[in-house]
Protein backbone atom coordinates (compact mmCIF):
# COMPACT_ATOMS: atom_id res chain seq x y z
CA UNK A 1 0.00 0.00 0.00
CA UNK A 2 1.43 3.37 -1.02
CA UNK A 3 2.24 5.77 1.79
CA UNK A 4 0.32 9.08 1.76
CA UNK A 5 2.28 12.01 0.42
CA UNK A 6 0.96 14.29 3.16
CA UNK A 7 1.34 13.15 6.79
CA UNK A 8 -1.97 12.22 8.36
CA UNK A 9 -3.63 14.94 10.37
CA UNK A 10 -3.57 14.77 14.14
CA UNK A 11 -4.47 17.22 16.86
CA UNK A 12 -0.79 17.61 17.68
CA UNK A 13 0.15 18.42 14.09
CA UNK A 14 -2.69 20.91 13.73
CA UNK A 15 -1.81 22.65 17.00
CA UNK A 16 1.88 22.86 16.09
CA UNK A 17 1.06 24.42 12.71
CA UNK A 18 -1.44 26.83 14.26
CA UNK A 19 1.07 27.94 16.90
CA UNK A 20 3.73 28.52 14.24
CA UNK A 21 1.23 30.65 12.34
CA UNK A 22 0.34 32.69 15.43
CA UNK A 23 4.00 33.11 16.34
CA UNK A 24 4.78 34.42 12.88
CA UNK A 25 1.78 36.65 12.18
CA UNK A 26 -0.31 37.07 15.34
CA UNK A 27 -3.66 35.75 16.54
CA UNK A 28 -5.61 37.50 13.80
CA UNK A 29 -3.75 35.41 11.21
CA UNK A 30 -5.23 32.17 12.52
CA UNK A 31 -8.10 31.05 10.30
CA UNK A 32 -9.34 27.67 9.15
CA UNK A 33 -8.63 28.52 5.53
CA UNK A 34 -5.05 29.64 6.11
CA UNK A 35 -4.26 26.79 8.48
CA UNK A 36 -5.61 24.26 5.97
CA UNK A 37 -3.37 25.80 3.32
CA UNK A 38 -0.35 25.55 5.61
CA UNK A 39 -1.13 21.89 6.23
CA UNK A 40 -2.00 21.15 2.57
CA UNK A 41 -5.42 19.79 3.51
CA UNK A 42 -9.01 20.81 2.98
CA UNK A 43 -10.62 23.14 5.52
CA UNK A 44 -13.41 20.73 6.55
CA UNK A 45 -10.85 18.07 7.51
CA UNK A 46 -9.75 20.26 10.42
CA UNK A 47 -13.22 20.03 11.94
CA UNK A 48 -12.71 16.31 12.50
CA UNK A 49 -10.28 17.33 15.22
CA UNK A 50 -11.53 20.74 16.39
CA UNK A 51 -15.20 21.68 16.24
CA UNK A 52 -14.58 25.44 16.38
CA UNK A 53 -11.81 27.97 16.00
CA UNK A 54 -12.13 28.79 19.71
CA UNK A 55 -11.48 25.15 20.59
CA UNK A 56 -8.38 25.18 18.39
CA UNK A 57 -7.18 28.45 19.92
CA UNK A 58 -7.59 26.99 23.41
CA UNK A 59 -5.43 24.04 22.39
CA UNK A 60 -2.80 26.34 20.90
CA UNK A 61 -2.63 28.46 24.04
CA UNK A 62 -2.56 25.40 26.26
CA UNK A 63 0.35 23.98 24.29
CA UNK A 64 2.35 27.04 25.35
CA UNK A 65 1.40 26.35 28.96
CA UNK A 66 2.75 22.86 28.45
CA UNK A 67 6.20 24.41 27.93
CA UNK A 68 6.26 25.80 31.48
CA UNK A 69 8.32 23.66 33.85
CA UNK A 70 6.41 22.52 36.95
CA UNK A 71 9.08 20.19 38.30
CA UNK A 72 10.08 22.67 41.01
CA UNK A 73 6.75 22.07 42.77
CA UNK A 74 7.67 18.59 44.00
CA UNK A 75 6.40 17.66 47.47
CA UNK A 76 8.23 19.51 50.21
CA UNK A 77 9.67 22.16 47.89
CA UNK A 78 10.59 25.53 49.34
CA UNK A 79 7.72 27.74 48.22
CA UNK A 80 9.85 30.82 47.55
CA UNK A 81 12.43 28.97 45.43
CA UNK A 82 9.67 27.15 43.58
CA UNK A 83 7.81 30.37 42.76
CA UNK A 84 11.02 32.00 41.55
CA UNK A 85 12.01 29.15 39.26
CA UNK A 86 8.47 28.71 37.96
CA UNK A 87 8.11 32.43 37.24
CA UNK A 88 11.28 32.37 35.15
CA UNK A 89 10.11 29.32 33.20
CA UNK A 90 6.66 30.84 32.69
CA UNK A 91 8.11 34.10 31.41
CA UNK A 92 10.46 32.25 29.06
CA UNK A 93 7.50 30.40 27.52
CA UNK A 94 5.59 33.64 27.03
CA UNK A 95 8.64 35.39 25.62
CA UNK A 96 8.87 32.64 23.01
CA UNK A 97 5.19 33.05 22.08
CA UNK A 98 4.22 36.67 22.88
CA UNK A 99 1.15 36.74 20.63
CA UNK A 100 -0.75 34.31 22.88
CA UNK A 101 -0.34 36.46 26.00
CA UNK A 102 -3.66 38.37 25.60
CA UNK A 103 -5.56 35.07 25.57
CA UNK A 104 -3.61 33.65 28.50
CA UNK A 105 -4.37 36.77 30.52
CA UNK A 106 -8.05 35.79 30.52
CA UNK A 107 -7.38 32.82 32.82
CA UNK A 108 -7.04 29.04 32.50
CA UNK A 109 -10.59 28.22 31.45
CA UNK A 110 -10.78 24.47 30.72
CA UNK A 111 -7.23 24.14 29.43
CA UNK A 112 -5.56 21.09 31.04
CA UNK A 113 -1.98 22.40 31.14
CA UNK A 114 -3.11 25.76 32.51
CA UNK A 115 -5.17 24.05 35.21
CA UNK A 116 -2.23 21.80 36.13
CA UNK A 117 -0.12 24.92 36.48
CA UNK A 118 -2.66 26.58 38.77
CA UNK A 119 -3.00 23.38 40.80
CA UNK A 120 0.78 23.07 41.24
CA UNK A 121 1.23 26.66 42.41
CA UNK A 122 -1.73 26.56 44.79
CA UNK A 123 -0.78 23.14 46.16
CA UNK A 124 2.80 24.20 46.89
CA UNK A 125 1.71 27.32 48.73
CA UNK A 126 -0.92 25.57 50.83
CA UNK A 127 1.46 22.72 51.68
CA UNK A 128 4.02 25.31 52.81
CA UNK A 129 1.53 26.76 55.28
CA UNK A 130 -0.14 29.63 53.42
CA UNK A 131 -3.88 29.95 54.15
CA UNK A 132 -5.92 28.90 51.13
CA UNK A 133 -7.33 32.38 50.53
CA UNK A 134 -3.89 33.97 50.54
CA UNK A 135 -2.49 31.18 48.35
CA UNK A 136 -5.19 31.97 45.79
CA UNK A 137 -4.32 35.66 45.82
CA UNK A 138 -0.60 34.95 45.52
CA UNK A 139 -1.23 32.73 42.51
CA UNK A 140 -3.24 35.51 40.90
CA UNK A 141 -0.61 38.11 41.79
CA UNK A 142 2.16 36.05 40.21
CA UNK A 143 0.16 35.50 37.04
CA UNK A 144 -0.59 39.22 36.74
CA UNK A 145 3.08 40.04 37.17
CA UNK A 146 4.40 37.43 34.75
CA UNK A 147 1.87 37.96 31.97
CA UNK A 148 2.16 41.72 32.36
CA UNK A 149 5.93 41.51 31.94
CA UNK A 150 5.40 39.63 28.68
CA UNK A 151 2.88 42.02 27.09
CA UNK A 152 5.58 44.16 25.54
CA UNK A 153 9.02 45.63 25.90
CA UNK A 154 9.38 48.72 28.08
CA UNK A 155 12.76 49.57 26.58
CA UNK A 156 11.63 49.16 22.98
CA UNK A 157 8.88 51.73 23.52
CA UNK A 158 11.31 54.66 23.55
CA UNK A 159 12.28 56.08 20.12
CA UNK A 160 15.99 56.23 19.39
CA UNK A 161 15.80 59.91 18.41
CA UNK A 162 17.91 61.83 20.93
CA UNK A 163 16.37 65.15 19.84
CA UNK A 164 12.93 64.05 21.00
CA UNK A 165 13.93 64.27 24.66
CA UNK A 166 16.45 67.12 24.66
CA UNK A 167 14.26 70.14 25.48
CA UNK A 168 11.03 68.92 27.04
CA UNK A 169 12.06 65.82 28.99
CA UNK A 170 15.25 66.68 30.90
CA UNK A 171 15.24 63.47 32.95
CA UNK A 172 15.11 61.29 29.84
CA UNK A 173 18.38 62.42 28.36
CA UNK A 174 19.54 58.82 27.89
CA UNK A 175 16.18 57.34 26.93
CA UNK A 176 17.16 57.06 23.28
CA UNK A 177 19.63 54.36 24.33
CA UNK A 178 17.05 52.11 25.99
CA UNK A 179 16.05 50.20 22.86
CA UNK A 180 19.71 49.39 22.27
CA UNK A 181 19.78 47.65 25.67
CA UNK A 182 16.30 46.17 25.42
CA UNK A 183 17.12 42.70 26.71
CA UNK A 184 19.14 43.87 29.69
CA UNK A 185 16.51 46.44 30.69
CA UNK A 186 13.49 44.16 30.31
CA UNK A 187 15.06 41.10 31.93
CA UNK A 188 16.53 43.25 34.70
CA UNK A 189 13.12 44.78 35.37
CA UNK A 190 11.54 41.33 35.58
CA UNK A 191 14.18 40.03 37.99
CA UNK A 192 13.94 43.18 40.14
CA UNK A 193 10.17 42.88 40.36
CA UNK A 194 10.30 39.16 41.03
CA UNK A 195 12.79 39.60 43.87
CA UNK A 196 10.72 42.42 45.38
CA UNK A 197 7.53 40.32 45.23
CA UNK A 198 9.16 37.32 46.83
CA UNK A 199 10.85 39.43 49.51
CA UNK A 200 7.50 41.00 50.39
CA UNK A 201 5.75 37.62 50.47
CA UNK A 202 8.50 36.21 52.69
CA UNK A 203 7.88 39.00 55.21
CA UNK A 204 4.15 38.23 55.22
CA UNK A 205 4.87 34.53 55.66
CA UNK A 206 7.12 35.23 58.64
CA UNK A 207 4.30 37.23 60.21
CA UNK A 208 1.92 34.32 59.68
CA UNK A 209 4.27 31.94 61.41
CA UNK A 210 4.72 34.27 64.39
CA UNK A 211 0.96 34.69 64.91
Amino acid sequence: MARPRTPLLSRERIVAAALALVDADGLEALSTRRLATELSVSGPSLYNHFATKDELLDAVVDSVMGEVDLGMFAAGADWRTALRDWARSYRAALAAHPHVVPVLAQGPGRRPNALRLADAVFGCLVEAGWPRGQATRIGALMRYFITGSALGSFAAGFPEDERLYADDYPHLGEAHRLAEHRRAVDEGAFETGLAALLDGLALRFDQLERN
